[in-house]
């Protein structure tokens, strides 16, 4: 694991410019740090040391020295692709997995990207042509960013590196923010810095004589079987997990596990080699809030040694201007802040660790996804029945238990869902914001990924904008910037090729039956789990902000924020205090709401005015 960054083009003191990209994401590699100019372009790299500790430095260089490559991530087939090279002629000067996509890209050219098996951004300069490839791996388990600027393509692992190359002039994208409201994450491709874009997960870019071009080669679309008998797909899904997990364990170095107590990590931490597992919770063991009870049991039946954290409320609002800096871009997922502390507990014993990211959005594992089982006899209703039962439900209170179910019931897939975080309403968010923006409304953002997915089942769609969309720009920002921040790497087993291949096929009755999620998993997991971790129903990292704003000191926190002058700026701020006293006053749960608007302007105070890392 690895931070890499890089830029066309010969600019002024082009070392300087590397020193400062390249200290910036210092925290993504501690071991090493090393760069190369080149005859128009320049790479740099800094180092975790995971595989071929004595060899493994970048940038990489091939023997007549026509390309060069710096690479973040890990992969995991990389054996067999050398075993293959090695067959094909071509000579090796160390043990990593860089130079086996350095040599492949010499046998394969740009197809090298499809017999990848891993988590990947890497760069390539083709000095010959004169050409750059950057490339992402199919899920986005690893970021790139990257921007033209004063005609040089400048590409880094994380935005804070970019905004330190000569001619950038920070500005903040509104159509961002206004989006941001709904998806509680950056959802367009460029990102809240205008000018400044994310490469999206499995695709590639070429940048040659100022032209870019980027092209997708991997799109996970779910392509599901009608049926299938119930213990061969177990008995497949175990074999090919167990497969995946096995291979997540290549390393110099020891590899740890986080253990929340769900029975996606519990199933990774039952099936890897490893010694050490990790666990935070808030509040007290016997909370809502905490699964530590439950991660204490199971590892003592695994035999783990077992390092756990209660983080405090004093610590969890204390970190949330570092957890802000280190994510780039806002994320109002509180779940961030517990995945920055489990990092840091895991990052005193262990370089790597694995986890069980994936897992819900493969295996239908989210609550949600309920949804079209629940709605499924008011779904065969007439449309203007179904609309009525929808208007009648919005003229209810909001008190009224049932009424969200009518609303939602009148709605189609494509309308109701936008993902597993749907915060302000595409109105709310208007009347919100102070000035008006270009942004398309929430389903004319995902319009194309619902087109792709027609004639599929409700269940399929939904699962399939959740891969698109909600992994990539949720849950796997936060997992590589929380772990990365500690430098620690981050592996996901369940995001494997293999396993998205298998998963792909599952019928409807494989993920959702008898109104159980993830139902083959969870029947597969029997073999290695006792029933209550089996079975346990999907929790995520709870966190009580919903608690916490009620409570006079960070009630008045998150209030000072909102009558600042970055919230007049951007919105109504009368109704910024409103959500704030509704909830605080027991009117109404405005907590998810609150915590958006004020981790935008943590955010804004941290990259626009210059605050420090400090509440």
């Amino acid at each position: 694991m690895c931070g890499i960054c890089g830029f066309t083009g010969t600019p002024e003191q082009p070392e300087k410019i590397l020193e400062h990209m390249l200290q910036t994401i210092r925290h993504r590699g501690p071991d090493g740090l090393d760069y190369k100019i080149m005859d128009g372009a320049a790479l740099g790299f800094v180092r975790l040391s995971i595989i071929d500790l004595e060899g493994g430095m970048q940038p990489l260089t091939n023997e007549d020295g026509t390309k060069t490559l710096v690479f973040n991530g890990e992969i995991y087939n990389f054996p067999d692709l050398r075993k293959d090279l090695l067959a094909k002629g071509h000579t090796f000067k160390t043990r990593t997995d860089s130079e086996t996509i350095l040599h492949g890209f010499e046998e394969y050219g740009t197809e090298i990207v499809k017999k990848l098996r891993g988590m990947f951004a890497f760069a390539i300069w083709d000095e010959s042509a004169q050409t750059l490839f950057c490339a992402r791996d199919g899920f986005g388990i690893k970021p790139c960013y990257y921007m033209n600027c004063g005609g040089h393509l400048v590409f880094a692992s994380e935005i804070k590196s970019l905004l330190q190359f000569p001619g950038f002039k920070k500005e903040l994208n509104p159509d961002a923010l206004e989006e941001y409201l709904s998806f509680q994450y950056s959802a367009l491709p460029e990102t809240f810095f205008k000018g400044i874009f994310q490469l999206p997960a499995g695709c590639t870019l070429t940048w040659h004589n100022g032209d870019t071009a980027v092209r997708r080669y991997f799109d996970p679309k779910l392509h599901p079987a009608k049926t299938g008998d119930e213990s061969a797909i177990i008995k497949k899904m175990e074999q090919v997990i167990d497969d995946s997990v096995k291979a997540h364990m290549i390393s110099d170095v020891e590899v740890g596990t986080y253990l929340s107590g769900g029975v996606d990590s519990s199933y990774v931490a039952a099936s890897f080699t490893g010694a050490k597992a990790f666990t935070v919770g808030f509040l007290d063991k016997n909370s809502a809030y905490n699964e530590m009870n439950a991660a204490e049991g199971l590892a003592k039946k695994l035999h783990l040694e077992h390092h756990t954290r209660t983080i405090t409320p004093e610590d969890f609002w204390g970190a949330i201007p570092s957890v802000v800096y280190h994510l780039d871009e806002p994320v109002s997922d509180a779940c961030s802040v517990a995945q920055y502390f489990v990092a840091q507990e895991a990052a005193k014993k262990v370089k790597v660790v694995v986890s069980g990211e994936g897992a819900d959005e493969l295996f239908g594992g989210y609550n949600i996804y309920l949804e079209p089982t629940d709605l499924r006899w008011v779904q065969r209703l007439p449309k203007p029945v179904r609309n009525g039962l929808a208007k009648l439900g919005a003229r209810l209170p909001e008190t009224i238990r049932g009424r969200n179910y009518l609303i939602r019931a009148g709605k189609d897939v494509e309308t109701r869902f936008i993902g597993n975080a749907n915060i302000f309403s595409n109105e709310e968010r208007r009347a919100l914001l102070r000035e008006k923006t270009n942004a398309p409304s929430t389903n004319e953002l995902l319009q194309e990924t619902y087109r792709k997915a027609a004639g599929l089942s409700d269940l399929d769609k939904m699962q399939y904008v959740d891969l698109v969309w909600w992994l990539t720009g949720d849950i796997l920002p936060i997992a590589d910037k929380m772990s990365m921040a500690h430098s620690l790497e981050l592996r996901v087993p369940y995001l494997d090729r293999e396993v998205f291949r298998l998963a792909r096929k599952l019928p409807v009755s494989a993920r959702i039956n008898h109104h159980q999620t993830k139902y083959c998993f969870r029947k597969m997991t029997e073999k290695k789990l006792p029933q209550e971790s089996s079975r346990r129903k999907k929790l995520g990292f709870p966190v009580p902000i919903r608690v916490w704003l009620k409570e006079e000191q960070y009630y008045s926190h998150v209030k000072e924020y909102f009558t600042g002058e970055a919230a007049a700026k951007y919105f109504h701020t009368d109704q910024l205090l409103k959500l704030l006293d509704d909830h605080k006053d027991g009117r109404r749960d405005n907590s998810r709401k609150i915590w958006t608007v004020y981790i935008f302007l943590v955010w804004y105070s941290i990259f626009f005015e210059g605050k420090t890392l400090t509440a």
